[in-house]
C-alpha cells in the first residue's frame, strides 16, 4: 500500500506523524490549553482526557498502517500547535478521505491551518485510486469553512446532522475537492 510521507516541510511549519506514548505529554497539554476555543465546534472536546489522548495515540500507528487514518502532529517554533490528517469513518467510500484539523488558539490566523490542509490535499491525491478529498463542518463555523474555500473546494452539499458540540446548527457543510479539480488548479499556479 502507497502511504504518505511521515514528516512533511511546509513553509514554517512541520507536519510530523504522531509518535505514539512520546507524544502524550505535549499533545494532553496543548488540548488542555485549547479546549475553550474548540468547545464550540468539536464534540470530542466534553469527553477530553488523558485516557482518551492516550487511546488516540494509540492506535494512531495500526490506522496508519490500514490506510484508515494518517494523522499529524501541527509543529510550529518546534512544538505541537494542532493536529490535521486525511481519515475514512466506516461509510467513507475507498476512493476518497475527508480531512481534518484543529488548532491551538495562539496558533491560528496565521495560515497554519490552511497550508497544512493544502498539504494534505496534496497527499491525498498522490495515493493511487483517491477520487476526492471532503471537509465536513458545521455552516456556523465560519473559520473552518475558510479553509476549504481558499483551496478550491466546492459547496458540495448540506445535511442535517445531530448537535453535538454547543455552537453547532444541525447541519453539516459538505465540502468536496476532486482530482480533476485539483489538477486544474494546480496546473493554474491558485491552491491547493
Amino acid at each position: 500500500m502507497d502511504l504518505p510521507p511521515q514528516v512533511i516541510e511546509l513553509d514554517g511549519v512541520t507536519l510530523r506523524r504522531f509518535n505514539g506514548e512520546a507524544d502524550l505529554p505535549e499533545l494532553f497539554r496543548v488540548l488542555e490549553e485549547s479546549l475553550e476555543h474548540l468547545r464550540p465546534w468539536v464534540h470530542w472536546v466534553a469527553e477530553h482526557s488523558l485516557a482518551r489522548t492516550t487511546t488516540f495515540l494509540a492506535s494512531r500507528a495500526e490506522r496508519w498502517a490500514d490506510g484508515d487514518a494518517f494523522s499529524y502532529a501541527i509543529v510550529l517554533d518546534g512544538g505541537i500547535v494542532g493536529a490535521c490528517g486525511l481519515f475514512r469513518h466506516d461509510d467513507t467510500p475507498a476512493n476518497s478521505y475527508e480531512l481534518g484539523y484543529w488548532l491551538h488558539p495562539a496558533a491560528t490566523g496565521r495560515g497554519v491551518a490552511t497550508r497544512a490542509a493544502r498539504a494534505l490535499v496534496e497527499q491525498a491525491f498522490r495515493l493511487p485510486g483517491i477520487d476526492y478529498v471532503e471537509i465536513v463542518h458545521d455552516p456556523a463555523n465560519l473559520a473552518s469553512g475558510a479553509i476549504p474555500a481558499r483551496l478550491g473546494f466546492i459547496e458540495h452539499l448540506r445535511r442535517p446532522a445531530e448537535r453535538l458540540a454547543p455552537a453547532e446548527t444541525g447541519e453539516d457543510q459538505i465540502w468536496r475537492l476532486t482530482r480533476r479539480q485539483a489538477k486544474a488548479t494546480l496546473a493554474s499556479g491558485e491552491a491547493p
